[in-house]
Order: structure tokens, then sequence, then C-alpha cells
């Protein structure tokens, strides 16, 4: 697996994270017939929120972002997009793994959605998400905090 870290974001980030996310969603928003080239950049300009989001860098680059968003009863995980060119290399896998570990330590709920035949839900599946309810375009899903580890 490449070498990878976090930092936080800044408002600065928010047209790189756009454009990436415009790639990385493209494939699957043609296929639900829903892409569209101003909309998809626009909805996460409106949505980003530095405070909650981590750029992941690999070899010290830009190369995707996750935003993990505090809600009444959970966490959202939201805005998770990695460069595919490195994608399948289990960075994503690891930033999740990261992220769960901390929700597990605070013994809370998370939540997300992903696009119907998104293979990203296989990586969201594998870290303990099911499904909350599902409609032609979106799956919501939801995972409960792992048990803490018993003290020896």
């Amino acid at each position: 697996m490449a070498d990878w870290e976090l930092r936080p974001a800044s408002a600065a980030d928010v047209e790189a994270v756009a454009e990436l996310r415009a790639v990385v969603m493209r494939p699957d928003l043609v296929r639900l017939g829903r892409y569209d080239e101003h909309r998809v950049r626009q909805r996460l300009r409106d949505a980003f929120v530095p405070v909650h989001t981590w750029m992941i860098e690999v070899g010290g680059a830009f190369a995707g972002c996750v935003a993990l968003r505090p809600a009444k009863d959970a966490y959202w995980l939201e805005h998770f997009y990695l460069n595919p060119d490195l994608q399948g290399r289990g960075i994503g896998a690891a930033v999740l793994s990261r992220l769960l570990e901390r929700c597990d330590r605070e013994d809370t709920v998370v939540r997300l959605n992903v696009l119907q035949g998104s293979p990203a839900r296989r990586l969201y599946e594998r870290h303990g998400f099911t499904v909350e309810t599902e409609d032609e375009v979106d799956v919501f899903m939801v995972r409960a905090p792992a048990p803490a580890s018993p003290r020896r």
C-alpha cells in the first residue's frame, strides 16, 4: 500500500475536491442517467465544510478526501473520494478503518449513502455497514460501533 496521510482541509481545497468528485462519480452518475457536469461540482461546493473534512495525500500529493460530519445521533461519512489511479491499493480501506476506529472509541453510529451499483458499497460492507434503506438512486447504510475489546 502507498504511503498516505490525512491533513485537515481548508476552504482553498474546495475546487480540487469538486474536480475529483466529478471524475470519481461520473461513471455511476452516467450509468444512473443523472450526470450533470455543473451540478456534480456545485453540490460539492455547496456542502463542503472544511472543519469536518480531511484531505488524503499520497507521497505528499493530493489524492482524495473524506468528511465525517457530526449529526444528532451519528456521524455521516461524506465526500469520500480517492483518485481512480490509486483505488484498489488499500488506501481507501486504511483511511476508512482509521475513521471508524475513532467512531468506535466515541461509541458512535456512522451513516452514509452510496449510489446504486457503486463498487464502493463492497468496501463499506467489508467494514460492517449494512443497508438501512434504498431507492432507485441511493443506498443508505449504517454501521453500529464495534464493541470495545475486553481489557486484560
